[in-house]
């Protein structure tokens, strides 16, 4: 298992894949590693279902990390290609919260849902000994929605083309503006970090997903742990293809670049919350761009789907990172 964030391929394939549970034929989707969500097939209707951890900073502010919480949740729903419907989170927060504070979270939540068509159908609230922020929970999101709809990750095929959102280190660059400010304003000037923090309400990839789900994509997945060449390596392996890419077409946000040079980490294999991976037929990849151009959505094709495995980044071949260099620079208090 890895020392910081989720588990690598190996661990999941060998502790966790082998123990699912009852083998139920309404499965249609099941748990797979570097996977956003699993899919039910009930009465002949697709039931999206994601779940991650609650993760909230309180040193972003407690309005602006309910925000972030709430998409870093929607988002691995979203990937399926269906609007996010229901959601059920659990707060286990630390003794000191307090009641005006866990207000100003629950109020985000119900803002953010509300702007997305999303209902809380279910959770559990309460204060406990021995927890401690971010980790303060978890969630679990659904979409309902027509089974043809459903964007598969495993769906990209030999000939697809890649297209990429927003570009690298999107999350990585919005937290670090604010949790490693002191370090960013001994290395950098107050526009470029003012920038970077402007990446924080760029760390969801819903409007992404949703605004090109419509569209004939093959396939989509969320950058996470590990960022985009982490996301690209487990789209890849999920499809049992071969994915070549060349990072010079992807747009690079502004401050990115700066926030991961500062405090020594690689922007492409960063926490890529933010950035969309796309796979879609080669006659269909200027419809794509032209829809997200039109919803104000920074992207670029950045590759090829071919026959093989692995993923080769400007001709190297180039393995999944495993942990986030993120999480270190966090653990110190960077």
């Amino acid at each position: 298992m890895s020392d910081l964030g989720p588990v690598d391929r190996d661990f999941f394939a060998d502790h966790v894949a082998p123990h699912l549970g009852a083998d139920r034929t309404d499965v249609s989707l099941d748990p797979h590693h570097g996977g956003d969500f699993g899919v039910l097939d009930v009465d002949g209707r697709a039931v999206v279902t994601s779940t991650g951890p609650l993760v909230v900073l309180p040193a972003l502010g407690f309005e602006r990390a309910a925000r972030f919480a709430f998409h870093t949740l929607v988002s691995d729903a979203a990937v399926s290609g269906l609007p996010p419907t229901h959601l059920g989170v659990e707060f286990t927060l630390p003794p000191e919260t307090t009641d005006e504070q866990f207000e100003t979270v629950w109020t985000a939540f119900d803002a953010a849902s509300r702007d997305l068509g999303v209902s809380v159908v279910t959770g559990h609230t309460g204060r406990y000994e021995g927890c401690a922020y971010p980790m303060v929970g978890s969630g679990t999101v659904i979409g309902v929605g027509d089974t043809a709809d459903v964007v598969r990750p495993d769906g990209a095929r030999v000939g697809d083309r890649i297209v990429v959102t927003k570009g690298p280190a999107v999350g990585a660059t919005g937290l670090l503006s604010r949790l490693a400010a002191p370090r960013l304003g001994d290395a950098l000037d107050e526009t470029t970090v003012d920038a970077a923090s402007d990446r924080l309400r760029e760390a969801s990839v819903v409007r992404d997903a949703l605004t090109v789900a419509t569209g004939p994509v093959s396939a989509m997945h969320a950058a996470g742990a590990g960022g985009v060449f982490g996301g690209l390596a487990e789209m890849a392996a999920a499809a049992g293809a071969r994915f070549e890419v060349t990072t010079d077409p992807i747009p690079v946000r502004p401050g990115v670049s700066e926030v991961c040079a500062a405090v020594g980490i690689d922007p492409w294999t960063s926490f890529g919350a933010g950035a969309l991976l796309v796979t879609v037929a080669p006659a269909e990849v200027d419809a794509v761009l032209a829809a997200l151009d039109g919803a104000g959505i920074p992207a670029a094709e950045a590759g090829t789907v071919v026959s093989g495995s692995g993923l080769a980044v400007d001709d190297t071949e180039t393995a999944h990172p495993g942990t986030d260099p993120l999480w270190a620079v966090l653990a110190d208090g960077e």
